[in-house]
Parts: structure tokens; C-alpha cells; sequence
């Protein structure tokens, strides 16, 4: 293996995990070490593994041991290693001082840097006093006599994160496929949904097969949920999911489900200008067109006179599943139909002037 220099970006592969240390291998005869800390989350999960490949940094050797890290921290920012730093674009380890005019004083181990405001945080910016106090991952962006004047940048930091979590995430998240995550946030068009680092949109549009006026009545921030991933474009950083989709179509059974002629309780999902629009069950409407009305003729205003959530009785005129539609009417057209029939039917049964219809009503 040829000597490492200062800074040098190593790819290699984790041969342990200790309590404290990772070790990788440099060769058959040596190893190096990283601090495990490097490697662990805030729930103290450590995300490495014996036979994990990583990249790493040199940067030099400690009690005879080739030591590495994924970053500059207080420990070993000195001076050349914040300029290997800047030379190799390696990411810097900076604590948050205080906000200034233009951006933020950003303290490098013993070393004053600044970052702009423009330069801190990804796409979603917060407020300058969210920054304050936290330690965060910094590339130097300019490096300036001799180390005195430095110019940083998290958002670089942030970016190639981003797409690195988007190269793997390719892998893992397909077009028609289920994937589980957490609501992270509720919009009027929709919630953005975290699918392993990554925000995807459920538009409002895909969350139930009927309507929904209030989003917030169907969905909560923090909520897990499984969705289906409808689309995926990567170029422009978009993914859209769907809650419907994972629900049974009422549509494929509707056909058997009801029947033509026969009379159903729904209500009223939304009403038109042309007619209302009568749910039977989520996800399955039909149409009672004005000329179906006894109340109301082409120019009335049909607001006035229904409300949507009202409940209906209705008859089934005409299923066509194939362009999803159903015709309807309301049922005491036809029960109006039906005590006439019923009337005529009578009277022709009987062969003296004296029916009485209403005392053959009394008899049922």
C-alpha cells in the first residue's frame, strides 16, 4: 500500500465495530482506525458493519496507528488540516457561534469561519436563530491568509448528501410498489410524506376515494402511513404517492353490487348546475340529472334547493362501469310509477265501479 497523504480520500472496507472504534482495512498487515462516534446517531445506532465499504479520510498517524475520519472536527482542525480540508473538499466539523450581518460565525475548532446566509441549510430554510448553538457539517469554500480568513458552506455539505441519499434511494423506491412513511407536514394540496430521508408529496387528490374538503381530518403530522409509489422523477427531485390506490374500486364490483331500477339511500357528494352528484358508497357516485327533478327545471339554481351531505333516495337508471358512470333518479318517481301501476292493475281486476283503491291499500 503507498503512504496516504494528509487529507486523502481512501476507499475501504470495515473489518470490526467496537464500543469505541471502526476499524478498516488499510492492508493485509495494518488497519485504521475512526472514532465510532463518526458512525452513530443520535439514538445511538451505529450504521456501520464488518464488511461495509466506506469512504474515509486520512489523517495521520496517532500512537502508531493510521487514523481516519469522515470529517474535520475540533480535534484535528489545525491549520493544515483545515487547509487539506479546503484542498480535498473534505467536510469540516463547525460549531454555530452566533448570527451576523450577511450569515453566521462558524468556529472550527479553534479557527473563525464565515458562512452565508445563502450558504446554510438545504432547500427548506428556517430562521437564523434555529442555526445558533448547533454543530453542523461544513465544506470550506475559500481559504484565505493562510487559514485566517475562511469562507464556508453547509448547503454543499447538504447537497451531495442529497444526492447521495438519492442514488441510493433509486434502488429502494419504485414506481407500483408499496413503501411505508411518516407525515411530515399538511397542505391544503396535499402532505409531504419522509420515505427514508427522502420527502415525497400525496396529493390531496390521492388520499380517499371520495372527496376530501379537510386534509387535516384524514391525515396527522407524525402519522405512519403505507402508500403506493405512483411516480418517481428523479431529475427534478419528485415523488408522488397514493393512499387510493391501495383501497379496493368500488368500480370492479358496482355491476353486481347493484342493480337497475332497484332503490338506494346515498347522499349528496356535490351538486352542479346541470344536476346532483349522489354518493351510494365512497368512491362511488351517480348522477341525477335536472330533467330528473320535479322541483326544478333548466334554470334553476339548484344550490338553493340541496345541500351537499343531504341524504336521497335514489333508482338506479343505468350503470356503465367501463366510462365509470351511473344515471340515477330520485325514487319517488318511481314510487309514484309504482302505486299507479298497482292502481290500474286493481281496477282491471275488478268488474264493478265500486273499487275503492284506498281500502285496498287498508288491506296490506
Amino acid at each position: 500500500m503507498k503512504p496516504l497523504e494528509i487529507g486523502q480520500l481512501f476507499k475501504t472496507t470495515v473489518v470490526a465495530v467496537t464500543k469505541d472504534c471502526v476499524f478498516v482495512d488499510c492492508d493485509s498487515k495494518s488497519e485504521g482506525v475512526l472514532d465510532v462516534a463518526e458512525y452513530t446517531d443520535e439514538n445511538g445506532n451505529v450504521s456501520v458493519k464488518e464488511g461495509d465499504s466506506v469512504s474515509v479520510y486520512f489523517i495521520g498517524l496517532k500512537n502508531g496507528e493510521m487514523r481516519f475520519t469522515t470529517r474535520i472536527s475540533g480535534e484535528n482542525a489545525d491549520t493544515a488540516m483545515l487547509e487539506n480540508a479546503y484542498k480535498s473538499q473534505i467536510p469540516v466539523e463547525g460549531h454555530v457561534e452566533k448570527e451576523i450581518k450577511g450569515g453566521f460565525e462558524v468556529k472550527i475548532g479553534t479557527t473563525r469561519a464565515f458562512c452565508p446566509y445563502s450558504q446554510m441549510g438545504y432547500k427548506q430554510k428556517e430562521e437564523g436563530a434555529f442555526y445558533v448553538g448547533k454543530t453542523l457539517p461544513f465544506i470550506i469554500s475559500e481559504y484565505r491568509e493562510d487559514g485566517k480568513n475562511l469562507l464556508v458552506s453547509n448547503r454543499a455539505v447538504c447537497e451531495n448528501e442529497h444526492r447521495n441519499l438519492v442514488e441510493f434511494s433509486k434502488k429502494k423506491i419504485r414506481e407500483g410498489e408499496k413503501i411505508t412513511g411518516t407525515v411530515v407536514s399538511l397542505h391544503n394540496y396535499g402532505a409531504f410524506v419522509d420515505i427514508g430521508g427522502i420527502q415525497a408529496l400525496l396529493p390531496v387528490s390521492e388520499i380517499s376515494r371520495t372527496r376530501v374538503s379537510d386534509i387535516s381530518s384524514e391525515l396527522k403530522e407524525g402519522q405512519k402511513i403505507e402508500a403506493l409509489v405512483l411516480k418517481t422523477d428523479w431529475e427534478h427531485d419528485r415523488i408522488s404517492l397514493s393512499l387510493k390506490a391501495l383501497l379496493a374500486d368500488p368500480w370492479d364490483t358496482a355491476a353486481e353490487k347493484y342493480k337497475i331500477d332497484a332503490k338506494y339511500d346515498g347522499t349528496i357528494s356535490r351538486v352542479a348546475d346541470f344536476g346532483l352528484f349522489v354518493s351510494l358508497e365512497p368512491g362511488l357516485d351517480g348522477l341525477v340529472h335536472i330533467s330528473e327533478l320535479d322541483n326544478a327545471g333548466k334554470s334553476t339554481n339548484l344550490r338553493k334547493l340541496y345541500k351537499t351531505g343531504d341524504k336521497m333516495s335514489v333508482v338506479i337508471n343505468e350503470i356503465n362501469t367501463k366510462e365509470r358512470r351511473i344515471s340515477l333518479r330520485p325514487s319517488s318517481s318511481l314510487q309514484q310509477d309504482a302505486d299507479a301501476k298497482q292502481y290500474m292493475e286493481h281496477q282491471a281486476d275488478k268488474d264493478t265501479d265500486t273499487y275503492n283503491p284506498f281500502a285496498m291499500l287498508l288491506k296490506k
